[in-house]
């Protein structure tokens, strides 16, 4: 199955990017995460200029960009354990279903990290657009250790916040240096989701304990990709916001 099956990294990244509430409304999470633990005023800034650039304190962002990792880990790993039922033949058919839940979760979780750290709105009003896309497949990148996507990312990082000051946003990247790093990064991931799938189906297939292996499979897997993405975008977002050349200062090694 490993060799036979080949998973493309966008396929599974638009089809998660489609599925209901995949999409995080920034203002309307910023505000509902900050209300009440800072001034109004602070609220309103943070969600003019990013939570950082409005001076909340680092604890309390990384206090709730935690608690965001919590939630979604509890859900993704419900959804994946009620979907880790033993299958046999129907086992090709219900892996793609499970994947692209896994990173519909993936893409929120992402996108309230990035907005508690300085990004602005990834996701346009036609939903993902070129410059999404591929943001969110360096941060995928950076989620799953590929030391590659951090330094990709890192430029555009710095290359945008002297335009727009701490708001970072989702371009295209069909020029320079950068888009020919996007695709190498997502070749990796398309390989890596094929093994990673591999794994689950295997998984499946022993009765009795299928749900239980494929719910511990994913909290295996989700909470350190969260984790890494949190912390590198705790450490770039302070040098970001000021403007400064990130390019080749945060390298999050791979585990």
């Amino acid at each position: 199955m490993s060799e036979k099956l080949q998973i493309s990294f966008e396929s599974v990244l638009n089809a998660a990017a489609k599925a209901p509430l995949v999409r995080i409304d920034r203002a309307e999470f910023l505000r509902k995460q900050l209300s009440g633990r800072v001034s109004p005023e602070m609220v309103d800034t943070a969600v003019e200029r990013g939570p950082i650039a409005a001076g909340v304190p680092q604890d309390i962002i990384d206090k709730l960009a935690k608690g965001s990792i919590d939630f979604e880990t509890t859900k993704v790993t419900a959804i994946s354990a009620a979907a880790g039922l033993p299958g046999g033949a129907a086992i090709a058919a219900t892996i793609p279903a499970d994947l692209a839940q896994f990173y519909a979760h993936v893409l929120r979780i992402a996108q309230k990290l990035a907005y508690l750290y300085g990004w602005d709105e990834l996701f346009g009003e036609n939903g993902m657009d070129d410059g999404t896309e591929q943001t969110l497949t360096l941060f995928i990148g950076v989620m799953s250790g590929v030391q590659m996507a951090n330094a990709a990312l890192n430029k555009v990082a710095a290359n945008a916040a002297p335009k727009i000051g701490a708001k970072i946003a989702a371009k295209p990247l069909t020029k320079g240096a950068i888009y020919p790093i996007v695709k190498k990064v997502a070749g990796y991931l398309g390989v890596k989701m094929t093994k990673d799938v591999f794994g689950k189906g295997v998984s499946k297939i022993i009765p009795g304990i299928g749900a239980a292996t494929s719910g511990l499979l994913t909290l295996a897997t989700f909470k350190p990709m969260a984790k890494k993405l949190r912390k590198y975008l705790s450490e770039v977002a302070p040098i970001v916001v000021a403007g400064e050349d990130v390019s080749e200062s945060i390298i999050i090694e791979a585990d």
